[in-house]
């Protein structure tokens, strides 16, 4: 899970009485260790179906294929990070489980250095999908308002962010020693581990507010849209409108869902420093090990073509099937390429199909339905 709480465990613990470990005496690491290792493992498997490639259509209207190439260059990225970063759970918590100490002592500076990267590199991916997340909303904001799309400023925004706020964060609570509890006031305690507090949960706190904020502007922009480009609202229309929205609603509710466990942890850490509530704590630990891996595999269900199976582009195996018609079967072989793949970031357009009416801007066509 991403949690600063998991980073400050890495540190050396030389005070048998401090709070990491007062909470460890009732923590089940072996438990908690299968728990992530498991939800990893869904995670990772749906970010590899977001990632695999899906057959091409062979749209004629620009808007279409714009909307197929942005929407799912973004998802890919998305489920590229969260593939990282459920890979970091799974290995780190394998490695804890058979060799690592979750908990390193005085002189256990290898148990420290393992726990400080992983937790880093776990950190830094979910950081990742958070921004790649909020840069979907951003995209689906510009392109119902017919204007490009930034991919470059999204690389530049996804990847150095984390990484800067990672860094700054993690830098303080390391350096020089990774003595995060030996110290002498508690003022130097908390100016040394709440930022890197401020550095995950703000980030997280940013995406939560701009998101819905987003998709609620950009449903209203979506009726003008559809309203405009097919010059008709019909109950078809409506259809259409309705499930993007809900598309929009879900992709909230999912990022909600895994996310909010994680600010509530941090809320309570430091309003109850003195009186923590160790069971709760522990229940949200073992919520969040659940939740955040999944993020993947929820984000497969969100962001596929809803209406119709999805078809993958497995050329090699239709060269297999070309090799030996004789042995796998001699029909079928020209399905692969008439069937079409997502032609949009939102829903299935084969059921809303669309062709040229009119100019947008001069340089595209609108749209109006056809049967």
């Amino acid at each position: 899970m991403a949690d600063p709480t998991i980073q400050t465990f890495c540190c050396h613990h030389n005070n048998r009485s401090d709070l990491a470990l007062v909470i460890m005496d009732e923590f089940n690491t072996d438990a908690y260790n299968t728990v992530c290792m498991v939800s990893s493992s869904i995670g990772i498997f749906g970010a590899i179906y977001q990632v695999l490639p899906r057959q091409e259509l062979n749209l004629s209207h620009r808007w279409q294929g714009l909307s197929a190439a942005r929407g799912r260059e973004i998802i890919v990225w998305l489920a590229v990070a969260d593939l990282l970063a459920s890979s970091g759970v799974f290995i780190r918590s394998a490695l804890w489980m058979n060799f690592k100490s979750i908990m390193p002592m005085e002189d256990d500076t290898s148990s420290v250095v393992f726990c400080a990267i992983s937790s880093a590199w776990t950190q830094y991916f979910y950081m990742a999908t958070w921004i790649w997340t909020l840069c979907y909303a951003i995209d689906m904001k510009l392109l119902l308002g017919e204007k490009l799309g930034r991919p470059f400023w999204y690389h530049i925004f996804a990847w150095l962010m984390p990484a800067i706020l990672t860094t700054l964060g993690l830098t303080i609570l390391y350096v020089p020693n990774a003595n995060c509890y030996d110290i002498t006031s508690l003022s130097s305690t908390i100016l040394r581990i709440l930022p890197n507090y401020l550095a995950t949960y703000g980030l997280l706190a940013v995406v939560m507010v701009a998101n819905p904020l987003l998709y609620l502007s950009t449903t209203k922009d979506l009726k003008n849209v559809v309203t405009r480009t097919m010059a008709q609202m019909t109950g078809r229309e409506r259809k259409l409108v309705q499930t993007i929205k809900l598309k929009f609603a879900m992709t909230n509710v999912v990022y909600y869902m895994c996310w909010i466990p994680n600010l509530l942890n941090g809320i309570l850490l430091w309003t109850l420093w003195f009186q923590l509530p160790v069971k709760v704590i522990i229940s949200l630990w073992y919520v969040m090990a659940v939740m955040n891996p999944l993020q993947a595999f929820f984000n497969a269900l969100v962001y596929k073509r809803w209406g119709r199976r999805e078809r993958f582009k497995l050329e090699w195996c239709y060269k297999l099937r070309k090799l030996g018609p004789g042995y796998y079967g001699a029909s079928g072989s020209s399905d692969a390429t008439t069937d079409p793949s997502e032609s949009s970031p939102l829903i299935d357009a084969a059921q809303y199909k669309l062709t040229p009416r009119g100019s947008v801007n001069n340089t595209y066509s609108g749209t109006s339905p056809t049967s």
